[in-house]
């Protein structure tokens, strides 16, 4: 017999050898219905795997994200098998689950188009119904290769001469079809309840350009076809609040071919830039921090020293100055550090908050650039604050209070994850320890709930990350707070302690919007370009109804734009209903409309972008209210 401990902490005991499914039927019918597959110590198992020592076992469904993943995979695989019968030819290279969905990429000379996408969804449904069983076996590797070469997958054999030669070589069946694959997988095809086939697109094999391009095709999959429905519409929503889609409407920004993933940011677009600068550097003026500013090239030798030679080079520019090697600058803390090491600070100056907006260049690849979220060049809203020991708890603890009120400033809410050591990292596990339970604390004294991501730290100490939730459910890693004792000893600063004697200060690394671009894309999305009051380009339009009455419009614009409001006057000969279109189109908030009787009693007729008409408004008033709005960042009030 041998113990299983369940994920509520209730130990049952069963035969050797028995599985997960088996377990899943002992608990409830119904349990085994909706679970697709197991965790077994933390690792992800097919439904059918034996148990054969004590084990903690969790029951995974699809709405964990473990199930997510076991669909989503087979689905893949369900796309693949639809392929190689209707495209025998085909050769297949890989094909994983991803966020929302998964894809295959495929190397065939027929060009796949949206009409052949229909014919290939249509054969995976075929295949869904058929309801073919998923199972698993292992091959030694001579075998494996004679196997897949026989087959021709020329892309499968390189993958396996590229395993350890030490690793299983598993391969997963659903009826003719035998796919190379370390899984884990739905029990069975029929458990794929409803897919879609979203787009095609080139591909590199293995990611490099030297390698031949392939057909990588883009799929989701659901265990219930409501949902699929529900995603669907949400997609259909976020393809109207396209950042590329409504920046180019509103003239916010723009990306050339002379600079791929360098945004140019146009004088609209600058306007909400600034705004957002405007409120960070305010902000951080009450909270005690004092703002610097680096250079964007600095010597090579200064990103030996910092370790960013050693762990993130392939990500970096370079360049030759007087016959000396430069970088061009990916992150701002080894240049806020030479701030901190120009003089001696005490104990009593701690601790030191510095802030940067602080642009950066990252060498992305062209394929993943994507309008103002993924970019090549971005200005972070750095802060790096020195401490003692001691500190490290409240400081913390500040910064998540800041974060929490910026984001709910904006009307988002969040989700918080705390990242632990990489595999790729500087320093000792004592101090990677240390450093992750003071972050730790700090989330519990917050009373903050928090997943924990293993391995997913930076590679100088872990970090808590602020995931933020749209008004359509899309989530964005924005915020996050690092805690760092590997830089402070790479550059040797110190502090002079209340003994006399030298000590080493410790480092926290934060950003809460994190690239201000992208930011400013997620904004977009998030409003769909309806911004608040305090944030939009322009705040209010002036809309005369006819030439006699340009005279009091000037006059209006003239006492709006004193007050500090940006109005625009539409003194064009054009109907009134097309100008409060126009207006409309370019998400004003406000349209002040203009007539005879408007002018006779200084009044304008006011038309709200989300509440709709408003009636007459006395000028006087209507500056009072738009001031109050803008001065307590009113977030924006639909009808």
């Amino acid at each position: 017999m041998i113990k299983v401990t369940l994920k509520d902490g209730t130990v049952r005991e069963y035969p050797k050898g028995v599985t997960v499914q088996q377990v899943a039927e002992d608990i409830s019918p119904g349990l085994a219905r909706a679970a697709i597959g197991g965790e077994i110590n933390g690792e992800p198992v097919d439904y059918v795997t034996a148990l054969e020592s004590d084990v903690e076992l969790s029951l995974v469904k699809f709405e964990d994200e473990a199930g997510k993943v076991f669909l989503r995979h087979t689905g893949s695989h369900i796309l693949a098998q639809a392929v190689k019968r209707l495209h025998p030819e085909a050769k297949l290279a890989i094909g994983p689950a991803i966020k929302d969905g998964f894809y295959y990429d495929i190397d065939t000379d027929h060009s796949f188009t949206p009409e052949d996408l229909e014919i290939i969804e249509a054969e995976m449904k075929k295949i869904i119904k058929e309801d073919h069983k998923v199972s698993r076996f292992e091959l030694p590797r001579d075998e494996a290769i004679d196997f897949v070469k026989k087959h021709g997958e020329d892309y499968k054999v390189e993958l396996i001469e590229d395993l350890p030669e030490d690793a299983p070589i598993s391969f997963y069946q659903q009826g003719e079809f035998v796919d190379l694959c370390a899984g884990p997988h739905a029990p069975s095809t029929g458990r794929v309840k409803a897919v879609k086939l979203m787009s095609v697109a080139g591909a590199y094999w293995r990611g490099s350009e030297k390698n031949k391009m392939l057909q990588r095709i883009y799929g989701t999959a659901f265990d219930k076809k409501t949902d699929l429905q529900d995603y669907l519409d949400k997609m259909e929503e976020a393809k109207k609040r396209d950042h590329r889609k409504i920046g180019k409407e509103m003239d916010l920004f723009s990306i050339q071919e002379e600079g791929p993933g360098f945004p140019f940011f146009h004088p609209k677009g600058m306007v909400i830039r600034n705004e957002l600068e405007n409120f960070w550097r305010y902000e951080h003026v009450k909270r005690g921090y004092d703002e610097i500013k680096t250079p964007i090239i600095l010597n090579e030798d200064l990103w030996h020293q910092s370790g960013h030679w050693d762990h993130y080079q392939e990500n970096m520019y370079f360049t030759q100055i007087d016959e000396g090697n430069y970088a061009v600058k990916p992150m701002n803390c080894p240049g806020s550090i030479l701030v901190f090491k120009r003089k001696m600070y005490s104990y009593r100056d701690l601790p030191l908050r510095m802030g940067e907006l602080g642009l950066v260049h990252r060498h992305e690849m062209s394929g993943v650039l994507h309008g103002l979220m993924r970019v090549r060049c971005f200005t972070q809203d750095d802060a790096h604050i020195f401490m003692l020991p001691e500190q490290i708890k409240d400081e913390i603890i500040g910064v998540i209070d800041f974060v929490d009120y910026v984001y709910k400033m904006f009307g988002y809410k969040y989700h918080v994850e705390l990242s632990t050591r990489p595999e790729d990292s500087m320093g000792t596990q004592e101090e990677w320890d240390l450093a992750t339970e003071a972050l730790r604390e700090a989330l519990d004294a917050r009373g903050l709930a928090y997943k924990i991501n293993e391995g997913d730290g930076a590679f100088y100490g872990p970090k808590i990350d602020f995931h933020l939730e749209d008004c359509i459910g899309r989530t964005w890693q924005c915020g996050t707070i690092q805690l760092d004792f590997q830089m402070p000893q790479r550059f040797d600063i110190n502090y002079v302690g209340a003994d006399g004697e030298k000590h080493r200060p410790i480092m926290i690394h934060r950003v809460i919007f994190g690239s201000i671009e992208r930011f400013i894309g997620i904004l977009i999305e998030h409003f769909a370009g309806k911004f608040p009051l305090w944030l939009a380009p322009v705040q209010a339009r002036i809309l005369p109804i006819s030439e006699r009455h340009y005279d009091a419009a000037k006059v209006l614009k003239q006492q709006l734009a004193q007050a500090g409001i940006r109005v625009e006057l539409d003194d064009r000969n054009e109907k009134i209903g097309y100008k409060i279109r126009e207006a409309q189109l370019q998400k004003v908030p406000y349209m002040m409309i203009m007539g005879d009787r408007e002018v006779e009693e200084n009044k304008v007729n006011l038309r709200s972008r989300d509440r709709g008409e408003l009636g007459a408004v006395d000028v006087d008033e209507l500056m009072a209210s738009l001031i109050k709005e803008i001065q307590e960042k009113q977030l924006p009030q639909e009808a």
